[in-house]
């Protein structure tokens, strides 16, 4: 019956008893519920209920949610675990004692610094990072460290399925001793006895059982000197303190000589002891005619390149020969006379004498059973008895005489079975009989059948590629198919830094769960925007950030140049979230991000400029240089030329037509004693018209009122005006007044008519 294999990732594992009978349990229960349950009316459940079970439903969900990606935050966390800052403290306590010389460290040095950096020893078994306080197991050979559980399983597994595949192949009864197979270790293959099997994690020297881990130290190291012998074998012990990986070349002096022995003793480093002076080596060679021409060297000497003449072993041919070929023998016969006298030689070019003649040694009957000596020219012919010689079919022997040459076919018929066993037949017993049942046992991959024809039952090895999904799910086996776990992935993966300048190489499947390192060298990528090179920073993940330098673009629509921070390539909001929040337990969505160039913004170089009316020049941005108003009057003389515009700050391109018209009252000065206002009656330019209004006035007598035109009155105020004023206003008639020491003059008296003028009519009055 076979057996359930029981390797890593293979088969069906075996059912759990218990929970295999409280599951039956559970669903007979859950059967006779719903059957009791269906017996029953079913009652319509409120909307109430159905409401706040739909919110119940809804926050859990987002609860397990939230709780599986913060388990697969933590699991991350954990198997990363914190950088420290005082790794180069740690490597420098460790090769103290080694020297100051660190040309011969770098391996060692490499191999600290890994161990060290976390997340980057795996364990090649289970793919998994290999913590800094787990317990391991590191191989003698390749010197990786593996998880100690890890490693007693994949040794156990191997040496159960070795015992597997052995007992297949034996009769039953017969019994496989499984202490004599080994096991491998999973990386490089090297062979361990089953005593190997790691049962105590100890320290990296083996001298420690269990070391505590300590921040200070390389992990998994107790801290003392190392102390294991230095290969290759030199008597010296490693310096180092217990460290991963191989210990260094021995740092000890000796005092030693070249190869040749030729130089003087030098002191030089116990691991570089072999040394060459640098002259001919001159030791005699095999030849025992020249002398070693190579420099000073190791081991023996090679051979001779020289030629010479030299003989064949039979010395019928002579030839050129290189001088480290001391025997020459040619491709002739020497067909010399043997001793005999009756036959010839047929060695190929020998040196000595000939052997004796072959026919001469006592000899046989073709049967073999008769033995006789006679001259090597008589024949032995047959005895005469019965050959007896085993057929090929190894069961029946020759019945014939005596004789020569070959024994005939066996054509005795007996019954044969197949090589399965299965079936039988009777045939001549040269014929082999084979059925044509197919074997269905299962090969010793435990996973493909047989199917040979009439199988003897030692199925051969299954010629078939393993081809299943290796631990680091992204190759497959490609060893022959085999029961047990498949070896761990060999490759490897260099994950690098964004520049790729730095890289670390972790074991294939490892990429994912390894962070890139940590690059110190500036940052290589080519910028976004239009600038030739970016702000000199160190070579980061993701996206660099955005450029912070001066535009510098020339304006196409004002020709300065732009000031402003980059703008070419920048990250702009152009959607907001699609999905509302299922409640405040939900976290904000992240809005939809693009990178966009944006124009340059409005240029704030200061440029002078002028108001629309031309009353001042200032300082204004370039984007808005546009000329406005600077909102005071415009003061330009009207066309009245009396009166300013008091319109607000405008264009004037032909003064005064642009500017409003004045609807002012004329203000301008009346001339003396008018009182009258301007005939036009709005402002206007130049001088207002005569005023033409009649005006009753006293005569100077006061008897007679007299109409005069208006500005006839005030034309007669200028001195030497004609008629003067005094004219104007007299009514021509005799004056009334009396005077004071004068008589009235009677010739005036009659003389005088009474008159009466209207100016303005041009009527005469006489009085009577």
């Amino acid at each position: 019956m076979d057996q359930q294999p029981r390797g890593r990732g293979r088969g069906v594992p075996a059912q759990n008893v218990w929970t295999t009978r409280a599951e039956t349990h559970s669903r007979s229960t859950n059967t006779g519920r719903q059957q009791s349950t269906n017996k029953q009316p079913i009652k319509d459940i409120p909307r109430s209920t159905r409401k706040f079970e739909e919110a119940c439903a809804q926050i859990k969900a987002s609860v397990d949610k939230h709780v599986a990606k913060l388990t697969e935050e933590l699991s991350d966390s954990g198997s990363e675990e914190d950088e420290t800052n005082n790794d180069n403290s740690i490597i420098s306590t460790v090769l103290n004692l080694y020297g100051k010389s660190s040309s011969e460290l770098g391996k060692i040095e490499q191999v600290l610094k890994d161990s060290l950096r976390s997340g980057t020893s795996v364990c090649l078994i289970c793919i998994a990072s290999v913590k800094k306080s787990d317990f391991i197991w590191s191989c003698t050979k390749c010197f990786c460290s593996l998880h100690l559980s890890c490693i007693q399983r994949w040794a156990k597994d191997s040496i159960y399925f070795q015992t597997e595949a052995a007992s297949d192949q034996l009769a039953p009864g017969q019994f496989v001793d499984p202490r004599k197979f080994n096991w491998c270790c999973p990386k490089c293959r090297a062979e361990y006895p089953q005593t190997a099997i790691p049962s105590t994690y100890y320290c990296y020297c083996l001298k420690t059982q269990e070391p505590r881990f300590d921040p200070w130290l390389v992990p998994h190291s107790c801290g003392s000197k190392c102390e294991k012998l230095l290969q290759p074998e030199c008597k010296h012990a490693c310096l180092l303190l217990c460290h991963p990986g191989p210990c260094p070349p021995c740092p000890q002096t000796v005092s030693v000589t070249c190869f040749c022995a030729k130089s003087p003793v030098e002191t030089r480093r116990c691991s570089s002891q072999t040394w060459s002076c640098g002259k001919k080596c001159s030791k005699l060679l095999p030849c025992k005619e020249h002398k070693c021409e190579v420099i000073c060297h190791s081991g023996i000497c090679p051979p001779c390149p020289k030629k010479s003449s030299q003989n064949c072993l039979c010395g019928s041919k002579k030839e050129e020969r290189p001088c480290h070929s001391i025997e020459f023998q040619c491709d002739k016969v020497c067909r010399k006379m043997l001793d005999c006298g009756h036959h010839r030689c047929e060695t190929i070019c020998h040196a000595g004498k000939c052997a004796t003649c072959p026919l001469a040694l006592p000899r046989t009957c073709p049967c073999g059973k008769k033995a006789v000596t006679v001259a090597c020219t008589v024949e032995v012919g047959g005895c005469g008895d019965t050959c007896c010689k085993l057929l090929e079919c190894g069961i029946h022997e020759c019945a014939e005489r005596c004789h020569k040459g070959k024994c005939g076919t066996c054509w005795q018929m007996r019954v044969q079975s197949c090589r399965c066993g299965l079936k039988k037949k009777e045939l001549p017993c040269y014929k082999e009989f084979q059925c044509e049942t197919k074997c269905k046992h299962i090969k010793d991959c435990r996973r493909h059948p047989c199917n040979r024809k009439c199988c003897t039952g030692s199925c051969p090895p299954c010629d078939q590629v393993c081809n299943r999904p290796l631990g680091c799910k992204n190759h497959k086996c490609t060893s022959r198919c085999h029961q047990g776990p498949c070896y761990p992935c060999d490759r490897t993966v260099d994950i690098t830094c964004s520049c790729g300048r730095t890289k670390i190489t972790v074991p294939c499947g490892r990429e994912r769960q390894t962070k890139p390192p940590k690059c110190s060298l500036p940052c290589t990528k080519p910028p976004d925007c239009h600038h030739e090179s970016r702000t000199k920073h160190v070579c980061h993940a993701g996206s660099c950030p955005p450029c912070k330098q001066t535009c510098l673009k020339v304006s196409e629509r004002c020709g300065h140049i732009c000031k402003a921070p980059c703008h070419t390539s920048v990250l702009v909001q152009v959607a907001a979230p699609s999905q509302k929040r299922a409640g405040p337990w939900e976290p904000e969505q992240a809005p939809k991000m693009e990178i966009r160039k944006l124009p340059c913004p409005p240029c704030p170089v200061p440029v002078p400029v002028t108001c629309l009316g031309e009353h001042e020049t200032a300082d204004w941005p370039c984007h808005l240089s546009v000329p406005s108003s600077c909102g005071r009057p415009c003061g330009r003389e009207l066309y009245c030329t009396n009166h300013t515009c008091t319109k607000p700050c405008h264009v004037v391109s032909m003064n005064p037509r642009n500017c409003q018209q004045c609807e002012e009252v004329c203000s301008k000065n009346r001339p003396e004693d008018c009182t009258h206002p301007c005939g036009r009656g709005k402002c206007h330019p130049g001088p207002c018209p005569t005023c033409t209004k009649l005006i009753k006035h006293s005569c100077h007598c006061g008897l007679n009122p007299q109409l005069v035109r208006c500005n006839e009155l005030s034309d007669s105020s200028a001195p030497g005006s004609t008629p003067s004023r005094e004219q104007l206003l007299s009514c021509k008639d005799r004056c009334p007044k009396l005077l004071v020491r004068h008589p009235r003059d009677s010739y005036i008296l009659k003389s005088f008519r009474y008159r009466r003028v209207d100016s303005r009519l041009n009527l005469h009055t006489t009085s009577p």
